[in-house]
């Protein structure tokens, strides 16, 4: 059975990801208007429960990007979607 990141190895993907999206201004915009936030609200949606696992299930829906996003990243897209898992997982929000 494949390895379930933890919370911090799920953070970490998830702000790497963010990192790769906002490096391209493509798209960040396409994440922007995934998400329905704008430059001027993104930097306090980002302190916000969930606005990870969101940069997550962006990457997640499309196929292209998830598969840049792995390559930039030398991970495997499984290992990308067992992030997204994680982060969406109720427990993640407990704490």
């Amino acid at each position: 059975m494949a390895h379930r990141p933890d919370r911090l190895d799920a953070e970490d993907i998830a702000i790497r990801a963010l990192g790769f999206l906002a490096s391209d201004p493509e798209r960040l915009d396409r994440f922007l208007s995934f998400t329905g936030l704008g430059p001027e609200n993104l930097r306090a949606a980002a302190q916000t429960p969930g606005f990870l696992a969101s940069v997550l299930d962006h990457v997640a829906s499309d196929e292209s990007l998830l598969m840049a996003l792995a390559g930039n990243l030398g991970l495997s897209p499984d290992a990308i979607a067992r992030a997204q898992r994680t982060m969406a997982a109720p427990a993640f929000f407990e704490d």
